[in-house]
């Protein structure tokens, strides 16, 4: 049984997954500190309010609601400028690595040099033999 869970835990998926949620939770501070203390004083500027809890109708509390929506909408376009970052990076290595011209190895050369002997003397033969 140990071995079994050794094997799954140290899969690639999850190991990535645990690197993925750490740096997810890492991020999660970073936006909503963004959120918090750059982007509410910001709307309290605009707004003259930057917390919207407080408002409620006979018992309804619309205000947590949006707040709740301007926080979403703070962090889903935040994530998104970030994933357009680096999307644009990484598409930028894939040019530089795309431009690159493919050298073959010694190997392929000898095999690509067979190759194509072989092919001549092949249409060698078809020609004698018409």
């Amino acid at each position: 049984m140990f071995e079994e869970f050794k094997k799954f835990a140290l899969k690639g998926n999850v190991l990535d997954l645990a690197v993925g949620v750490i740096i997810g939770g890492a991020f999660g501070k970073i936006v909503s500190s963004l959120v918090a203390d750059i982007m509410m004083p910001i709307i309290a500027l605009i707004l003259g309010k930057s917390d919207f809890t407080g408002f409620q109708f006979h018992g309804i509390m619309y205000g947590s609601f949006i707040q709740t929506v301007i926080d979403f909408l703070i962090i889903s376009i935040s994530v998104f400028f970030f994933i357009r970052l680096i999307n644009r990076l990484s598409f930028k290595k894939k040019v530089v690595e795309e431009a690159k011209p493919v050298v073959p190895s010694k190997e392929e050369a000898l095999l690509i040099e067979i190759r194509d002997l072989l092919k001549e003397q092949a249409e060698n033969q078809k020609g004698m033999s018409s």
